[in-house]
């Protein structure tokens, strides 16, 4: 059977790590736990190494917390959706918005649940996902700021979400001179610019972030260590603290090219078809055959932590690996251990075929 590890000493780690970087820049940091698809152990022991506030994308996720009782601050992600909006409310003391219709529904629906919501208005800045157009900022922020039942806590900008913008230190200055705007036009106070998030971190580590960028919302540098502009893992930060151990069912040595003509129209998914560069026709080695494939993760983003083991291609079902000269050494029964990426964690906790276990 598949596993997920699922090691706290390093989710802790990065999250005391990250917290204090952001903590030296004197910003608030809120936890993205989007990717955790609302297990229970790791929310309540992300709440007991001290998180105080996270944020999700499902409402589904934020009743588990409700519903265990856990003291956290509930930052919604998603731009509400209309049909679910008295939920929002009820789930979520904040949430992000762009549409001007959707923050008076929000005020209307609190009105009727007797709740005061935060709203923080989110800024088109170039990665082109949602965001008020910067042409209509003042407009939206004059109908908004005296509603009874909302409460305007500041602005804020998704960075590298969509189309892999680089954050920048110009488009993070634009926040804050909007911010500036604001607050001098309608002489009220904007506490939070919200724009820091794991893409954001190496410039925070340069120093390069406006000391007005007050707010981090933060997901994959914590749970992976992630550096997304840079590549790699960020200095300072774990990489362990989700592995997969996927089981072995096949073990031979055959060739590592495909026979006869190939397809990607034929394979589902593109994949297996033989088309490294790096092998030569009529190659032989080990191939090994382990249980996870499509269905279960996004295959692309799975490393193995063996460095001699090569992903070949993986259907529905399972994934073949290159073992090397020595793969005789596995044996059916085994298991492979993985790294992976954020979409493959995302769907690995999302796939009820895959044990979650937490291992410290």
């Amino acid at each position: 059977m598949n596993r997920l590890l699922i090691g706290m000493d390093a989710l802790g780690h990065n999250y005391r790590t990250v917290g204090t970087w952001i903590g030296h820049h004197g910003a608030a940091l809120t936890v993205v736990t989007k990717a955790l698809c609302g297990h229970e152990q790791v929310l309540g022991s992300l709440a007991r190494i001290g998180a105080t506030s996270v944020a999700d994308s499902r409402l589904e996720n934020l009743r588990v917390i409700s519903d265990m009782g856990l003291e956290l601050e509930c930052w919604y992600l998603r731009p509400p959706h209309s049909s679910e909006l008295e939920e929002v409310v009820r789930l979520a003391d904040v949430s992000l918005n762009t549409e001007l219709s959707t923050v008076k529904d929000l005020d209307s629906a609190a009105g009727r649940l007797g709740y005061r919501h935060k709203v923080l208005l989110m800024i088109e800045l170039g990665d082109l996902r949602e965001g008020i157009l910067p042409g209509a900022l003042v407009r939206t922020y004059q109908e908004v700021f005296t509603l009874p039942n909302v409460d305007i806590i500041g602005i804020g900008a998704n960075l590298g979400c969509l189309a892999g913008a680089i954050p920048s230190i110009d488009q993070l200055m634009q926040l804050v001179l909007y911010r500036e705007l604001l607050e001098l036009k309608f002489d009220r106070k904007l506490p939070f610019i919200s724009a820091g998030s794991s893409a954001v971190l190496p410039l925070l580590l340069e120093g390069q972030v406006p000391p007005a960028v007050n707010h981090f919302r933060v997901g994959e540098a914590i749970l992976l260590g992630t550096d997304l502009i840079n590549g790699g893992t960020l200095g300072g930060l774990r990489n362990d603290g989700f592995l997969l151990e996927a089981e072995v069912v096949e073990v031979k040595e055959k060739s590592l090219t495909p026979l006869g003509e190939t397809s990607d129209e034929i394979s589902p998914f593109g994949t297996g078809n033989g088309s490294d560069p790096d092998i030569a026709p009529g190659s032989r080695g080990f191939r090994a055959v382990v249980t996870v494939g499509e269905l279960d993760t996004d295959v692309s983003s799975l490393v193995p932590v063996n460095p001699e083991y090569r992903i070949a291609g993986a259907s529905s079902d399972v994934t073949v690996l290159n073992v090397g000269e020595h793969g005789s050494s596995l044996s059916v029964g085994d298991t492979v251990s993985f790294r992976m990426g954020y979409s493959g964690l995302v769907r690995l906790m999302n796939n009820r075929y895959t044990e979650k276990v937490i291992v410290d």
